[in-house]
């Protein structure tokens, strides 16, 4: 029982991970205008994301704009967007191996210890896409930063820094992560010992018996 509730409880732990990547990787705050400094005149706010940059006026209009080129884009915006596609993909099929796997479920083989071996596989995925995440969402808080305190003719109240969706970012790889070494702890070494350890006690008994 207590390891299929440890098994539930890391699924879950990594669903709402990928979850929060999939709204990480839509959002468009990836980086927003800075209101450091001493003039802080700013009537639009400017955000931009892996696909899209938005204005949003002092009025609470917001306008959006896909990016045009794909090719035009910078090298960390492009490496961003291949990570966290890979992430949500990874995640994606983490989702229905855990379920096929867990003990909770009739899905797939009634072996405990095959279903253990699925539930560990995965939990690897779920690890992969969070360090996948974690890589992307990194990467472009060190261009940010480096962009940020770097030497240049540009007042710092129209730079830019960290948005939202980074720190969403950020906490989408934890809990994928997390729940990913939660299933990886469905070790079937043990389960798979006892299963030896009975058959082998069978023959003996029934000899005793005659």
């Amino acid at each position: 029982m207590a390891g299929g509730a440890r098994e539930l409880a890391g699924y879950l732990a990594a669903l709402a991970g990928w979850v929060a990547g999939l709204a990480a990787a839509v959002l468009p705050q990836w980086r927003q205008s800075s209101y450091a400094g001493d003039a802080i005149i700013t009537a639009v706010g400017l955000h931009e994301g892996l696909w899209m940059s938005c204005a949003a006026q002092s009025t609470g209009q917001v306008q959006c704009r896909l990016h045009d080129s794909l090719l035009s884009l910078e090298v960390h915006i492009q490496t961003s967007r291949a990570l966290m596609v890979i992430s949500l993909l990874l995640g994606f099929f983490g989702i229905i191996v855990s379920v096929m796997g867990m003990k909770c479920t009739k899905v797939g083989e009634e072996d405990p210890v095959t279903k253990s071996r699925v539930a560990v596989a995965g939990g690897v995925l779920f690890i992969l896409s969070g360090l996948c995440t974690l890589a992307a969402v990194s990467l472009y808080a060190t261009q940010v930063t480096y962009e940020f305190f770097r030497e240049s003719t540009i007042p710092i109240n129209a730079r830019y820094e960290f948005g939202s969706a980074l720190f969403v970012g950020w906490g989408a790889a934890s809990l994928s992560m997390l729940g990913g070494s939660l299933l990886c702890c469905s070790c079937p070494a043990k389960e798979r010992r006892g299963q030896q350890y009975h058959q082998q006690s069978q023959p003996s008994a029934a000899r005793e018996y005659v």
